[in-house]
């Protein structure tokens, strides 16, 4: 924690920020898990009150992209999957019939779960995508065993690893509906922080997420947010991340978005 605040003159940490902690390399669960306050979670129980208390740092850790344009009271982890959860609910007629929209909500409220003790690693961060995996899926273990293994016979802990390894793998209709859909919310981010300073923000890097989405129902949802923003920005110069290099765009930041990204 950090940022003290006061209540009736006492003087505390402010218990709603939580920082991702930083831990020595290589990276382990453990580690993670030795800084947690104010107690560490408890491993091995029948009840699924340890695992509720450990997704609330789903609602304090942040969208750290964000960071960097010094937008540090952004959307959380969570806020970023609630809304995907809910754009589930808007599958284009010609899509839903084909997709599991029940799975897919699912996956989009488990997708980032790992964040919770990774932390939202971004590809300018400088970890290799490899190394980003092998953090996710240990905590994604640790969580459907350690976590959720004796809870109800195990089998929420086994849907909860089974949704997230199918986004991982990328493989599916579904999995590739939700990357999708991931892909719009931030999107959608991007120009709502640009409308609301007015222009005094230009997030146009984030832009080339629209040149991920695959799915052509999807791909128009993409588009008419590109549109938006060219609206809104209008004879402005800004930067048009769809574009890549040629929008403005560093080249080595085009190169940690496709090394991440579908």
């Amino acid at each position: 924690m950090s940022s003290n605040t006061a209540h009736n003159g006492k003087e505390f940490l402010d218990p709603g920020v939580v920082i991702s902690p930083k831990v020595s390399e290589p990276w382990s669960v453990e580690k993670v898990l030795a800084t947690i306050q104010p107690e560490v979670p408890v491993e091995g129980s029948g009840s699924p009150i340890a695992f509720f208390h450990i997704i609330e740092r789903l609602k304090t850790g942040k969208r750290e992209g964000w960071r960097r344009f010094g937008i540090n009271r952004g959307e959380s982890i969570a806020d970023h999957m609630y809304r995907m959860s809910l754009m589930t609910f808007l599958c284009p007629p010609s899509l839903a019939p084909k997709v599991d929209l029940n799975k897919c909500m699912k996956m989009c409220l488990v997708h980032d779960m790992a964040e919770a003790l990774v932390g939202d690693i971004t590809p300018v961060d400088g970890v290799p995508k490899p190394e980003k995996n092998r953090r996710e899926a240990g905590t994604m273990d640790w969580i459907s065993k350690n976590l959720l293994g004796k809870v109800y016979e195990g089998l929420a802990g086994q849907e909860i690893r089974a949704l997230w390894q199918e986004y991982e793998d990328s493989k599916t209709l579904d999995s590739l509906f939700v990357h999708d859909v991931d892909k719009i919310e931030l999107l959608l981010q991007m120009v709502e922080y640009e409308k609301r300073v007015n222009k005094c923000l230009d997030l146009g890097e984030f832009a080339n997420a629209a040149n991920k989405v695959v799915l052509p129902e999807i791909k128009e949802w993409a588009n008419d947010i590109l549109k938006e923003r060219d609206e809104f920005w209008g004879p402005k110069p800004h930067i048009q991340g769809e574009a890549g290099v040629n929008g403005g765009v560093k080249e080595s930041t085009v190169k940690g978005q496709d090394e991440y990204y579908l």
